[in-house]
């Protein structure tokens, strides 16, 4: 159970962690794309306004439009062409002075990139151009290199994205390292609970012992007496529920003390089972029985005996009158699969997973009248985990319940 919450600590810090960092990284890169993106867009439009031309001042100085991202360096680090054409395709005119990497021959390529825009922005390769109308059925297409700046962008996303692996690498490093102190408090309780449970259940026993012993003399010297069955009753009611204390604290523990081996499984599972049809029948109920013969599983023989035990006792009990309960074991990929099933009138669907919690009973009447404690599910579940499995409760069809246990290698 501790290395089971360390795990979860572990895992939810993780995903927070990770998460958060994810998130910031992108949206750092988002924010540094727009930046990017809208510097070029203002150098696209400032060429576009000064008819394919960077401006400048009489002294030869650069214009500075709004913005001042420019300085007197911009028209020699600005590599871009442009094309006029007409509305019908023809090219009129191609200003490739301000470039080297296009020829005349690639003209026709960006001019149908062009055209197909029509007016506005738009991306093609290592280029963003700007489409814009200059007279009656004449366009003007700016292409301006954007090859620095996109490499600037996968650059800078790359590194972020290392950063970003690095930071979370290392704060798994670290919570790794100081989780077991996180949890310390929620382990020395469980360990405290686990403690109390084992010695008040032995402080118990003797008592409880003496009861029922002396509920037996009594018995004998003034004869049978209601009200001495009734003490009888309780005094064995207390004494399986310290037992199932006893045994549900042992399951917990970190390593609890089950014998592994490889035994027959159909074998236990059936012979457990059988041992109910007279109970079931003396209930009303018919019991069906289908287990899947040879099969064999690695775990403890007593506990799944136990596991068995704790479903068909659940089942018989609180089964409808004169209803049908089914038990099946069939073999799966990791394991062997336990399945019981039975009706259950006034099912709450949405209280299945509170069925595992110890000493939750849905209907209180009717523990009345069975004597459960709230307890089995609990053990049953304990004995799946520590079989490396699982255990649920279903609802395949209204008004009833099925459990399904699923016992791994």
């Amino acid at each position: 159970m501790i290395n089971r919450l360390r795990r979860q600590f572990i895992m939810i810090a993780m995903f927070s962690v990770t998460l958060v960092v994810l998130l910031t990284a992108a949206a750092i890169n988002v924010f540094n794309y727009l930046s990017t993106d809208k510097s070029i867009s203002e150098t696209l439009l400032m060429i576009s306004e000064n008819q394919g031309m960077i401006p400048r001042f009489p002294d030869g100085k650069p214009g500075k439009p709004p913005g001042g991202q420019f300085n007197p360096e911009t028209p020699y680090s600005t590599r871009y062409f442009v094309l006029y054409y007409a509305a019908d395709g023809t090219l009129d005119m191609a200003d490739l002075k301000h470039i080297a990497a296009v020829t005349e021959e690639d003209a026709d390529r960006y001019l149908a990139e062009a055209l197909g825009c029509g007016e506005g922005m738009g991306y093609t390769g290592n280029y963003k151009y700007y489409v814009s109308r200059v007279g009656e059925e004449r366009y003007m297409a700016v292409f301006l290199d954007c090859r620095r700046e996109m490499n600037s962008i996968r650059t800078f996303a790359l590194i972020s994205l290392l950063v970003a692996v690095s930071c979370v690498a290392l704060v798994y490093v670290l919570i790794w390292l100081f989780s077991k102190k996180a949890i310390g408090p929620a382990v020395k309780s469980a360990e405290k609970q686990k403690r109390f449970i084992t010695d008040a259940s032995h402080e118990l026993k003797t008592p409880l012992t003496v009861i029922a012993t002396s509920l037996k003399v009594l018995e004998m010297e003034v004869g049978k007496q209601k009200w001495i069955d009734k003490a009888q009753a309780q005094t064995d009611n207390m004494t399986q529920l310290v037992s199932d204390m006893v045994t549900l604290a042992r399951l917990d523990e970190e390593k609890p003390d089950l014998r592994f081996t490889r035994f027959d499984v159909s074998g236990v599972v059936a012979e457990t089972a059988e041992s109910f049809r007279d109970f079931a029948a003396a209930r009303g109920h018919t019991l069906e029985v289908e287990v899947a013969p040879g099969l064999f599983c690695c775990g403890d023989a007593y506990a799944v005996r136990q596991l068995v035990f704790v479903l068909m006792d659940n089942a018989v009990k609180y089964a409808d009158s004169g209803s049908i309960i089914r038990l099946s074991l069939e073999k799966e990929k990791k394991g062997v699969v336990l399945r019981t099933s039975n009706a259950c009138a006034g099912l709450d669907a949405r209280e299945l997973d509170k069925l595992f919690d110890r000493f939750y009973r849905p209907d209180r009447s009717r523990s009345k009248q069975t004597g459960g404690f709230g307890i089995g599910l609990s053990i049953a579940r304990s004995i799946a985990e520590a079989h490396r499995g699982s255990i649920r409760a279903e609802c395949p069809e209204e008004g009833r319940i099925q459990f399904v246990a699923a016992l791994h290698e």
